[in-house]
């Protein structure tokens, strides 16, 4: 027996967050229609996730700006400050996070309007074969392998470049790595381990690289800044984000872009580019946190 206390007041707030989380995404897939706005959306979710903290009496924020990747696109699309982009004929992912007091939950649907039902199916069939597998002692390189063989079954490539991950305490991506493929390497899963499990599923090659755009940075380092809005923009990360990533939109200086461009050349902040599958590829990703519990795990978002 474990002598972790999951009734720790860690994992209360690690379930208000995925219970606030887990109807957030539910109303925002729902919201999400060809024509919507991705600023539209994305403002809609994170002001819902306040709503529903103070509704709850817990102080939930958004704990990343809503993540809106379209069709080849697996990750870190959003909305910049004035974006008029609206959603068309596309396969779009929503990836949305809350934390309470720091402690976080993330989960991501995919809202397709392509007709590539059966990609979108092999990630979500593809994450409930990990969650059914998951259980202290199982080794995360089977967690991978499971994901790979069920999207594999679909006919479809994993991204294998981008993997689940731990959530600690003011930090989004910790130790352990849940694969979406099989490896050697990795870790067994503990009672008490936090974990967001994200297959991302693509009738592509399977490797993401690096777009242009960049709207998502996080705190790297504090540092002191001669430039004023420079400054102002690392007083306001420090005190509001600490190192949780955020919005270039979410930055209440004048020339946010130009501010966050001198805090990248000095290593203060950095950014997260899209990652994306080759033009002309989809990517369905499906996702929850779960809190691994003496004979499986506990679902947060669902």
């Amino acid at each position: 027996m474990s002598d972790i206390d999951l009734d720790a007041a860690k994992y209360e707030k690690h379930r208000q967050a995925g219970e606030i989380l887990g109807q957030v995404r539910d109303e925002a897939a729902e919201r999400t229609e060809i024509g919507t706005g991705y600023l539209e959306i994305s403002e809609w979710a994170e002001d819902r996730i306040r709503e529903l903290g103070e509704q709850k009496g817990v102080d939930a924020k958004p704990a990343f700006p809503v993540n809106v990747s379209v069709d080849h696109e697996a990750a870190h699309g959003a909305a910049a400050p004035d974006d008029d982009r609206t959603i068309g004929e596309e396969m779009v992912k929503l990836d949305i996070g809350v934390h309470v007091d720091g402690w976080l939950a993330d989960t991501a649907v995919t809202v397709d309007f392509t007709g590539e039902t059966e990609l979108v199916e092999a990630a979500e069939q593809a994450l409930d074969a990990a969650l059914d597998l998951v259980e202290p002692g199982v080794h995360t390189g089977e967690v991978g392998a499971e994901i790979e063989s069920v999207i594999d079954g679909y006919g479809y490539n994993p991204v294998v470049n981008l993997t689940g991950h731990g959530l600690g305490h003011w930090d989004q991506h910790t130790a352990p790595n849940i694969p979406n493929r099989a490896v050697d390497s990795g870790t067994e899963l503990e009672v008490g381990d936090t974990v967001a499990i994200e297959p991302f599923a693509t009738d592509g090659g399977g490797k993401v690289t690096q777009g242009q755009q960049e709207e998502i940075y996080s705190l790297e380092q504090e540092a002191s800044v001669r430039n004023r809005q420079a400054r102002q923009a690392l007083e306001q990360i420090v005190e509001e984000f600490k190192t949780l990533p955020f919005a270039r939109r979410w930055l209440d200086t004048s020339r946010a872009k130009m501010a966050l461009r001198r805090l990248e050349r000095q290593d203060v902040v950095h950014g997260y580019p899209v990652l994306q599958e080759d033009e002309g590829c989809l990517v369905a990703q499906r996702e929850h946190t779960i809190i691994v519990t003496e004979d499986g795990c506990e679902v947060t978002t669902s």
